[in-house]
């Protein structure tokens, strides 16, 4: 089985960020474990930018944040045996919490991490055939215009949860069902502006949308010389002042989830012209904290899990490509 995408693309961010110094990594270290409840998953948002050094209130533990408190402490390769032992602790009491294909992704890639780490197989006690039957559970999240929705009552398909979906039968190494369908579904989510939506109504692109789009086509399908350029004439359309990626063209500020989906799409598109590295570089580390974590933009006062790693993921992206300068 192929080194499947998200750990292919956690190992680019780690390379990237390992140039940094080690008190900057351990910086953002501690403030993620300050995120982390003592269940062991993390929690959403965090505190105003002001009170960072105060002790936040806890917030309930959560499958989508916990998967990005564990990609954020791998992507700076601390990602400790201990870490994964606590983070396996909640995670095996939310082994069912499951309504949705965001956490399922999200449960399957912490445990994979877990296990990796430190060893703790949270699948040992399941049924040989566990990986068929999660792919029958994801396929009833298929909708009738062969995408995928986010629950199994979704009427029509979701870009975005069917990048998700295509990177969940890649993480249990099974086939993709009928992918020449989901392939159709995601070609006809383009529009005349060069870059994609999230679902069928929406006649304006997204960045996001845009980023999962390429990012289901890489995995099962052929990207044309036509279609690279209407996305990157996209991609030029979004790119802001700032130095990253607006969410589409009438928001008028960048933040670093379209910055990070945005620079991906092109380097996975095999561009280097779109983005300037230094104000990109610039506008991720004037989202920082100085006790550790970042914003989501600059008009933001508060910093999360999520947003971090966006961040990080964005500088060990553009590190990996561009060596950083000490």
């Amino acid at each position: 089985m192929a080194h499947p995408y998200l750990f292919r693309l956690d190992e680019r961010v780690a390379r990237g960020l390992s140039q940094w110094e080690p008190a900057d990594r351990e910086r953002h270290r501690q403030f993620l474990l300050s995120q982390q409840n003592p269940d062991g998953g993390f929690g959403g948002r965090g505190i105003p930018v002001e009170y960072a050094n105060e002790e936040p209130d806890e917030r309930e533990s959560d499958l989508y944040y916990t998967a990005f408190g564990v990609r954020a402490l791998s992507a700076l390769r601390l990602f400790t045996a201990e870490d994964a032992r606590r983070v396996a602790a909640y995670l095996d009491g939310a082994r069912h919490q499951n309504a949705n294909v965001i956490d399922v992704v999200s449960w399957l890639y912490s445990a994979l991490m877990v296990q990796a780490t430190a060893g703790i197989d949270l699948l040992v006690a399941a049924d040989s055939d566990w990986p068929q039957a999660l792919a029958a559970r994801l396929e009833g999240f298929r909708s009738s215009d062969g995408g995928y929705a986010k629950t199994h009552e979704g009427a029509i398909g979701s870009t975005y949860h069917s990048f998700l979906v295509a990177l969940c039968y890649e993480l249990i190494g099974q086939p993709l069902p009928a992918a020449e369908s989901l392939v159709e579904f995601i070609r006809s989510r383009q529009r005349d502006d060069g870059g994609f939506v999230e679902i069928a109504p929406m006649k304006r692109s997204g960045t996001n949308p845009t980023a999962a789009a390429i990012g289901v086509l890489t995995l099962h399908s052929i990207i044309g010389p036509n279609l690279r350029d209407d996305v990157l004439g996209y991609l030029n359309d979004v790119r802001s002042d700032e130095g990253g990626f607006q969410a589409n063209s009438r928001i008028p500020f960048a933040d670093s989830l379209s910055t990070f989906t945005g620079f991906l799409t092109c380097l996975d598109l095999h561009d280097h012209s779109t983005v300037d590295p230094k104000r990109l570089e610039q506008f991720i580390l004037a989202l920082e904290h100085p006790t550790g974590g970042f914003r989501a933009a600059t008009w933001d006062q508060s910093t999360d899990v999520e947003y971090t790693y966006y961040a990080l993921g964005t500088l060990g992206l553009l590190w990996s490509e561009t060596p950083l300068k000490r």
